[in-house]
């Protein structure tokens, strides 16, 4: 399901096109069929990758890197943890909310991709990963919790210790329960200094495209 929506992203790529290419492992597909495309039929484009997974696999397959201070995006292509009916996301599984959200919201417009189990009725099942300046840990949880939030910094896999951003700070993964507001929390949570960026993203997609058992869907 996860291929199937990423290489049904990769055919709206027009010839010519500078691509802001998420992070994760639906978006690798997408990343993957691009190559392919490039390869195959000779497309010319340009990536603005997202982390250092997909740059990694963007010059795999000779998708040539760009940047923002060089180009202006025609089309970002990224994955969600969670999709709620208004088009409202949690990301930051893979830790490059940051980023991703940068690139994402600069774009002209804005694909997500996600197998059908990542569409909810309301976010918050998925903990809300929160990136903060190391430095700053001790206050933003006392915040976190005074929200109402239940905080655990996100530890490392096969690595002591905290899990490191590509911009060298820590995650924190966030379990608010339902959110019943992700506008006006993404706002909320973006005031606490010493947060760079929450993995809540609203009111920016354009189009989803769901892997399902019974094929793509449009949304």
């Amino acid at each position: 399901m996860k291929k199937d929506c990423g290489y049904a992203a990769a055919e709206e790529v027009k010839d010519g096109q500078i691509l802001g290419l998420g992070t994760g492992s639906t978006t690798l597909y997408f990343i993957e069929k691009v190559g392919m495309r490039v390869r195959d039929e000779g497309i010319e484009v340009m990536g603005i990758p997202t982390s250092f997974q997909s740059s990694l696999l963007a010059r795999e397959w000779n998708i040539p890197i760009t940047s923002l201070d060089e180009h202006e995006i025609d089309l970002a292509v990224d994955g969600a943890d969670e999709i709620d009916p208004d088009f409202n996301l949690i990301k930051g599984g893979g830790a490059a909310h940051t980023l991703e959200k940068i690139v994402d919201y600069s774009a002209d417009e804005l694909i997500i991709i996600a197998d059908e189990s990542k569409l909810v009725d309301t976010l918050g099942a998925f903990p809300l990963p929160v990136e903060i300046i190391p430095i700053s840990l001790k206050p933003v949880t006392k915040a976190l919790n005074d929200m109402g939030g239940e905080v655990a910094i996100r530890m490392g896999e096969k690595k002591d210790g905290p899990v490191i951003t590509d911009n060298g700070n820590f995650i924190l993964d966030v379990s608010f329960g339902r959110i019943e507001n992700p506008i006006e929390m993404e706002e909320e949570l973006n005031t606490i200094p010493g947060v760079v960026e929450n993995g809540l993203f609203t009111q920016m997609v354009d189009k989803v495209i769901i892997g399902s058992k019974d094929g793509v869907k449009y949304l």
